[in-house]
């Protein structure tokens, strides 16, 4: 049991930083790029980057979740990676349909990626929130300037 803990507090640690960093290179990405498409000026525009937006925080969790099929691969639990990417896809989701189980002494691992990925995905839904609040919240002084001026 304090073999699998210790994995799994290994893997937490490794998809939290993951995470953090994928966040800061998204947010330095959407400061650069932001004074060049303008995402204010259009509707067009503004779900471009918010489709970009939600492909890099998908990016992100495949990351993830590679790390935690990976880790699978390793303590061969399953032999190729098809079924590790499948397990923990549906895992890190927590849809996990049962029909690919784990052997008994790593299930820790697999219900610490469940809590994880739960965590992992709310912190990119309250990012993806947070970015589109301000958004609008540009949008919307942009045109208070634009009819001040009227």
């Amino acid at each position: 049991m304090f073999v699998s803990l210790t994995i799994s507090a290994l893997l937490v640690i490794i998809t939290v930083a993951i995470h953090m960093f994928g966040l800061g290179v998204l947010m330095g990405v959407m400061k650069s790029r932001s004074r060049h498409i303008k995402p204010h000026d259009s509707s067009l525009r503004q779900a471009v980057f918010i489709v970009l937006l939600v492909l890099g925080l998908f990016s992100i969790h495949a990351l993830e979740i590679w790390v935690y099929a990976l880790a699978y691969i390793f303590l061969g639990e399953f032999s190729d990676m098809a079924t590790a990417l499948y397990f923990s896809t549906s895992t890190f989701s927590t849809l996990g349909y049962g029909d690919v189980i784990m052997a008994p002494q790593w299930r820790i691992v697999a219900a610490v990626e469940g809590v994880n990925g739960f965590l992992l995905l709310g912190w990119s839904t309250a990012f993806l929130v947070t970015v589109i609040g301000r958004l609008r919240a540009i949008e919307f002084d942009w045109l208070d300037r634009l009819t001040d001026g009227e």
